[in-house]
Parts: C-alpha cells; structure tokens; sequence
C-alpha cells in the first residue's frame, strides 16, 4: 500500500483527499518511482478545478522526481537504483507512480531531489518559451510577467544569459527583491505596467511578452508591444482569456499571438534530451538557480493549492510524501 492523493469530483482545494491506495505496478516499457517530491502547478488546479477536463476520480500531479524501484518489460535505459525526474508523468501527487520510460530523464550527480523534482516543466517551459515559442536574441526587450513565479524566476535568469533587456511584473516588494536578484532589469506594478513598458522602451514597446498570468494582463501584454511583436500566452493564473477578435492583432502592429503548451514541444526523444539536458546542465554547473519556495507534507495537498491560487507562493511549490 502507499497513499495519494485523491479528488473524487472536481471544484476546489477541499476535493483533495489524503488517501491509502495500493502501490501501482509497472507494465511493458515503464518504471516504478518512488516518489521523493512533486511539483505543484497551475495544470493542476486547472485539472482539478474542471477548465481541463480529466476522468475522476483523479490524483494530480505531472512532475516528480524520485528513485526506479521496478523497471518493467523491455526497459533498457535505466535500472533500480537510477535517479529519474520528468514533466509527463501521471499521478505523481503519491508515494509511488509509474511513468513510461521515454518520458524519464536522468537526473545528473549535483542535483538534488527537491531541485530536480522543481526543475522539469517550468524548466523545460522557460527553455521552450526563449528557444521555440519565440527565439530571443541579444538586445531583445522582454516583458515577463509575474517575475518571481517558479517559469518567471527561470525565465529571467535564462534571458539575461541571452543577452536580453527583461522587464517584469510583481506584486509585492518581496516579490520585487527576488525577480531584481535573478537579473531583472526593471520590475514593475501591474498597475498601469504597458504605459511603463512604453515609457522604458522610448516608445517601441517590446518584442515579446510572456504572459502566464492571462485574463487580467493580456489587454495589457499587447499593449506592450511594438511593431511586429509577439505575445506568447503559456498560462491563466487569473483565469482564462476571453475570445479575441484576430483585427486586434492587425491594429496593434502585426502581432503575434501564439498558446503553446509544453507537451507540444517534446515531440520525440531528441527534443527532450535537449530541453532537459540544458536545463539540468545549467542547474548542475551553477549558472541557473532554483528557487523552491515551499515544501509541503503530501497530506497538505489541499494548503499548498490554496497558496499556489492565493498567489502566496514565489519559486516553485513541492509536495513531499
């Protein structure tokens, strides 16, 4: 037996029950984890709240990081013993999960538990968001909002080393102090932020907006944009964006808006080797920080979604069974 969390409807934190279940068996091409910690993430109030429809009853949880107790049929590339974390597991909010092996990626000597189970998808997400969704380049202006989240603090860090201008949004001093420590060049309110972005930018605006905030930014994201700039929306932390006339794109300068989602940029095996080779690379070598903001019991699942949507959390929040 092992225990999980467990919603048997959807609605709000006080459906996650603290539950005893039997322990999963790995199949053909799977791994058996045991669980050292999981991520929490906007994904999974979403799942559990009912915007992304799941089957109930449901146990959250996409990202982790543990150790291979069983290795199932025809499984070469990892053994008992081997360290493994990944953003595409299921049911990870556990003591133990299964998880296919393709979608396992080794955790290398110098990261630790907690790190590698914070890392997988705001890690691989920032790296989408600069590499894929929109390339940045040395001497692009940026705009990232809520700069000291688990993506925004990774985001700032990454685009800095690229060469970038960033400037983003918090809500409070706190807030403001963690995004200015991971290189920030201006951190602003989101009160009134797209007239800065303008007055910072002589006027231009930016050349890409990354918006994981939603409904309660976007007006403004394009706003802060200039000619032939692009909007990436990658989350709804304020709900979710209403429909959008496309002539709003004309108007604003021939903008650019795109909705990716982090599955879509882990097409095969290669991709992801290279995401997160990068990201743990960075991680393992210094030059990228981690940021956990807090660590939860398993059994207060229902607290550490409290504080994810109370917008309470900076950094990335971890489950710890």
């Amino acid at each position: 037996m092992t225990h999980a969390i467990v919603a048997q409807q959807p609605g709000g934190p006080e459906v996650l029950d603290f539950a005893e279940i039997d322990r999963p068996v790995p199949g053909p091409g799977q791994l058996l984890i045991k669980v050292a910690a999981a991520g929490v993430n906007f994904i999974d109030t979403y799942q559990r709240g009912g915007m992304y429809k799941v089957p109930f009853p449901f146990t959250p949880g996409s990202e982790a990081a543990g150790t291979v107790e069983e290795v199932g049929e025809g499984v070469e590339d990892f053994a008992m013993g081997s360290r493994v974390a990944t953003a595409e597991g299921s049911k990870c909010y556990a003591g133990y999960t299964v998880l296919d092996a393709a979608k396992a990626l080794p955790v290398p000597d110098g990261v630790d538990d907690l790190t590698a189970a914070a890392l997988p998808l705001q890690g691989m997400t920032a790296h989408y968001l600069i590499n894929s969704s929109f390339r940045v380049e040395p001497g692009h202006s940026v705009l990232v909002h809520a700069g000291a989240g688990g993506v925004g603090l990774l985001l700032i860090q990454l685009l800095k080393a690229r060469g970038a201008r960033v400037i983003t949004t918090v809500s409070t001093d706190e807030k403001e102090a963690l995004a200015r420590e991971a290189g920030a060049d201006e951190v602003l309110r989101y009160d009134g932020f797209a007239a800065t972005v303008r007055e910072l930018t002589n006027g231009d605006g930016v050349n890409v907006v990354y918006d994981g905030v939603g409904k309660d930014t976007f007006d403004g994201s394009l706003s802060s944009l200039r000619t032939r700039g692009s909007l990436v929306l990658f989350g709804a932390a304020s709900g979710a964006v209403p429909p959008v006339d496309p002539q709003r794109l004309n108007a604003g300068g021939s903008l650019t808006l795109t909705r990716p989602s982090l599955a879509h940029f882990l097409g095969n095996p290669q991709e992801r080797l290279w995401r997160s080779t990068e990201i743990f690379g960075a991680v393992a070598d210094g030059s990228l920080s981690v940021r956990i903001g807090a660590t939860y019991p398993l059994a207060e699942a229902r607290r550490a979604h409290e504080d994810l949507e109370g917008r309470r959390t900076t950094g990335k929040v971890l489950l710890v069974p």
